[in-house]
């Protein structure tokens, strides 16, 4: 403390580059401040902090976090309270530009692990990470007011919030308890033969398309009588709710009668939510992959042979490649890709999709013949891939009956809650001729492309990774669209993304191994070192963890991707 406090003393009022100076770490009272980059002026991105804390000095206990799910909680919650201290002191320090600026990454309703906050589960050390702008005028240090935000305004938000002397354990302990349950739910799924839950009384539609919280005096959701399961919670308690089971489900319904709201919560559902949120107890088995066509994206020599066949001009749908894909040839990829990535269930609303990928009926069938069409539809398709490949389809449907007959489950949602049709609905398809299945093997094979470097990435001088929102991640110059792949829900994911897309172009894809090695070797190695997998040297504070379905989604949208 008496080192920094010389140094800010000593570069008061002097050109601003004066501040890399600064760099280094610096014992505080209960915590090592890291002052780890110093913008180069006062108007540049604010410059990067980290604080360290050991076991001891933040006092939180093993409990807490002895196992990842518990953890990853904890982290989410103590990042929330130090965000809502810290945002009480932004710009209180005086300026020029980004002068006084405070800040750390913002949560939004669910769990996710990020690198802002960081707890080892071994020696159980806490490392925040966050920024701050350092103070100018016109671009001549402020050292004092600097020595406002680091001496005054940190350590109260140390204080408030990442000690367990000053926390509200009832309330850490009521989330941890939370985590509790839904890794309980979780693992019950498999055994139950259910692919997700929905709990009694969940709050499912949000307050609108910009905000995200639960929407207020909204309909609770109740399952069906002949869906409802009872699940085990920790405690001898008990849980109950709509049981979708593996298989085929249709969701059907009139408009604006929260079919769509329904698969939206369990698209969400492969990540845990916060308390309060109305969707904490809808759990969706990990792997699940939302679907829908993508006009105008890249493929790159991808299998869509087993939805895609005999095209007109000749062209290869065995090593499939486009950069202006249309609505069915796109979804039949992102379907292939899904499958790759181990994908056991696939979501799919009929609105965001290719009609001609989805459904052929029987008139058509008549009309246009077999071998005239290239489309084998998805509906074709649905049985072959839960009885083949075990991979299960949970389907919103508003103006296609065809999908009754092929179906295990129909919900029709009435009124914001589920009404079990399945008798009826397929009494009524009886007199309906039956749509057309394959009997062809379905066989995804293997993929076996191979990745070679890219040398405007990996021969540049310096790569630069971007991320734009939710909507796209670049390096270099090379753009990688994601705003359709809806999971991704988190810039700070994208910005992995495009951590881990860098990582992969400089030290994977070496024109050896397949493509499928490179991103299963990186993952592993995610799940072993953690954020440091995915950067050179120091992490930033601005990753959140993605599965394993996004990091192949992305990689198969980079038009950059030099395949040998």
């Amino acid at each position: 403390m008496r080192r920094l406090e010389q140094l800010l003393r000593d570069n008061d009022h002097r050109p601003y580059p004066a501040y890399k100076n600064l760099k280094g770490r610096y014992t505080f009272q209960g915590y090592v401040l890291s002052i780890d980059h110093v913008q180069g002026d006062p108007f540049a991105s604010p410059s990067s902090l980290s604080i360290h804390m050991s076991a001891k000095e933040h006092g939180f206990s093993k409990e807490c976090m002895d196992k990842a799910h518990r953890r990853i909680m904890l982290q989410d919650y103590l990042l929330r309270v130090f965000g809502k201290e810290l945002a009480k002191y932004d710009h209180k320090a005086g300026g020029s530009g980004k002068s006084g600026t405070m800040s750390v990454s913002r949560c939004g309703q669910e769990v996710l692990e990020r690198s802002a906050l960081t707890i080892d589960p071994e020696s159980r050390e806490l490392i925040l990470r966050f920024h701050a702008g350092f103070p100018a005028a016109g671009r001549t240090t402020l050292t004092m007011e600097l020595r406002k935000m680091l001496y005054d305004y940190l350590p109260r938000c140390v204080n408030a919030a990442l000690r367990a002397a000053t926390a509200d354990m009832d309330l850490i302990n009521k989330w941890i308890r939370l985590s509790d349950d839904q890794k309980t739910i979780r693992d019950q799924l498999k055994s139950k033969g259910l692919i997700a839950f929905v709990a009694n009384d969940s709050v499912l539609p949000r307050k609108s398309g910009v905000d995200d919280r639960p929407m207020t005096e909204a309909v609770k959701f109740i399952s069906t009588k002949e869906d409802e399961v009872t699940l085990d919670l920790p405690g001898g308690r008990h849980i109950r709710g709509l049981g979708i089971r593996e298989g085929v489900t249709l969701i059907v319904g009139g408009g604006y009668h929260g079919k769509s709201t329904l698969l939206k919560a369990l698209e969400r559902g492969v990540y845990n939510h916060i308390p309060g949120d109305g969707r904490e107890y809808v759990i969706t088995e990990d792997t699940a992959m939302k679907l829908r066509a993508e006009d105008g994206r890249s493929i790159k020599q991808l299998d869509i042979s087993a939805f895609i066949r005999n095209l007109p001009n000749g062209k290869d749908t065995v090593r499939f490649s486009t950069g202006d894909a249309s609505g069915s040839t796109s979804q039949a990829a992102g379907t292939v890709e899904a499958i790759m990535a181990g994908s056991k269930t696939l979501l799919i609303d009929e609105d965001t999709s290719a009609t001609n990928f989805m459904v052929r009926d029987a008139l058509m069938h008549k009309v246009i013949h077999k071998g005239e069409e290239p489309i084998i539809p998805f509906i074709g398709r649905m049985r072959q891939l839960y009885d083949e490949l075990g991979i299960s389809t949970i389907l919103v449907a508003g103006s296609s009956g065809a999908f009754f007959n092929v179906s295990d489950t129909i919900l029709q949602m009435k009124e914001y809650n589920p009404i079990n049709i399945t008798g009826s609905a397929k009494e009524a398809a009886a007199g309906y001729p039956d749509v057309l299945s394959e009997t062809d093997k379905l066989s995804p094979g293997k993929d076996l492309r191979i990745p070679c470097p890219n040398k405007e990435v990996t021969e540049s001088r310096k790569v630069k990774v971007r991320g734009s929102g939710t909507d796209s991640v670049s390096i270099n110059h090379e753009s990688v669209e994601l705003r359709f792949v809806e999971q991704v829900i988190d810039n700070e994911q994208t910005n992995m993304l495009g951590g881990l897309l860098r990582t992969l172009e400089e030290e994977y894809f070496n024109g050896r191994n397949t493509l499928a090695d490179c991103i299963y070797e990186i993952y592993d190695r995610l799940k072993t070192e953690g954020f440091a997998a995915s950067c050179r040297g120091q992490i930033p504070g601005n990753y959140a963890m993605v599965r394993i379905q996004e990091l192949w989604a992305m990689v198969n949208r980079y038009r950059g991707l030099v395949l040998r």
